[in-house]
């Protein structure tokens, strides 16, 4: 993986954009700090499907998968009221 500095890699963004695509994910760093990667679209598609479900998607399934732990009810903390 190529390491940029962020000033190079602003100053040569379509050199950092082909050498992401033809060679793989490139780092970005700022005062000799890794700060980003910048990787291809298919990488990128494939690491965000391979990502864990967000919470509306599960919520959105028809059957929901049954290693969901769910709480069991009434156990929640609650403040107590306060008569004024």
């Amino acid at each position: 993986m190529n390491t940029w500095p962020v000033q190079d890699a602003k100053a040569r963004f379509s050199e950092l954009l082909d050498a992401c695509i033809k060679e793989g994910p490139q780092l970005v760093t700022r005062r000799g700090t890794e700060t980003a990667i910048l990787v291809p679209i298919t990488e990128w598609k494939r690491l965000s499907s391979a990502a864990r479900p967000s919470l509306k998607t599960l919520l959105l399934l028809e059957h929901a998968p049954a290693d969901i732990e769910l709480p069991q009810r009434g156990s929640a903390h609650r403040r107590s009221v306060i008569a004024l």
